[in-house]
């Protein structure tokens, strides 16, 4: 069980590992392009051997990359063709720099119902994964099921796993999206009911990351809000609950929260993390 960070790649990707250590992250997450722009600019080759040379001496891994915000498999048709082009090249960025896989958000049907965009979304899937070197994941994050947002529940994003039927198809469950959509996973009693749940619908070997980040809101509210760790509505005691599950026992977990500075992950947040880790596993 990694604890690791989004960072910065800003001035080149092997930043990304400075970064990591000046804060203690062990795994990293980071955009290979702008998370708000369909533009995409390949790593250089000097910049993808840096980054593998600095993230080989410092031990930092798994890394894995998000893609744009901009991705929609489940909307208008220009857009999902966009979608995949822009997540193929993401694929290939993450191969060539050694990360996991890459991370994305299904996007919107924009009211049309889950049923009504399933054949695209998983047509979509696909050709991503077709288009795309084998030995990368594309991992399929679970949203904080506001709206219209695809894969706002276990079964949801279970159904697009089983259409899609690819073993490089994977899943980053995060934590403020799962408490905000009513999943009690930071609740003692709660959690094993809700990993049973996630095991039936999903699979737990699909399980491959996990975004901690604590939440600004209410259970079961459906508002994707960030807060750091142990200020916000799951706590120290939940963070507790969930990575003393056995589900999460050897999966890796990346910030994404504001930072006590509101520069993003930070210090503070990842020792937070490692003390939790301590607690519930007797780890450092």
């Amino acid at each position: 069980m990694r604890v690791g960070a989004h960072v910065s790649a800003s001035g080149g990707l092997g930043k990304a590992i400075d970064r990591a250590q000046d804060i203690g992250a062990e795994a990293i997450q980071i955009f290979a392009s702008s998370p708000r722009a369909w533009a995409f600019r390949p790593p250089s080759d000097k910049h993808v051997a840096d980054f593998r040379a600095k993230s080989e001496e410092a031990d930092v891994a798994p890394v894995f990359i998000h893609c744009s915000y901009l991705v929609n498999i489940g909307g208008a048709a220009d857009l999902v063709v966009k979608s995949v082009d822009l997540m193929v090249k993401n694929m290939v960025a993450a191969s060539q720099i050694g990360a996991a896989g890459v991370i994305f958000h299904g996007g919107s049907h924009k009211g049309a119902g889950f049923d009504a965009i399933f054949d695209q979304a998983v047509g979509a899937i696909r050709d991503v994964l077709a288009e795309s070197p084998g030995d990368t994941y594309l991992i399929l994050e679970n949203s904080a099921g506001m709206g219209a947002h695809v894969g706002s529940s276990f079964a949801e994003m279970g159904k697009l796993i089983s259409g899609v039927d690819s073993p490089n198809l994977k899943v980053c469950l995060d934590t403020q999206h799962s408490h905000a959509a009513g999943y009690a996973i930071a609740d003692a009693e709660g959690v094993d009911a809700v990993m049973a749940e996630f095991d039936d619908e999903i699979g737990l070997d699909r399980l491959v990351v996990v975004h901690a980040n604590d939440s600004k809101i209410e259970f079961g509210s459906g508002v994707d809000r960030h807060e750091n760790i142990g200020e916000g509505d799951i706590g120290l005691d939940g963070f507790e609950t969930i990575m003393g599950h056995a589900a999460f026992r050897d999966v890796p977990f990346i910030l994404e929260v504001p930072g006590f500075d509101k520069n993003g992950p930070d210090k503070e947040n990842v020792d937070r993390l490692k003390a939790v880790r301590t607690a519930v596993l007797g780890t450092t």
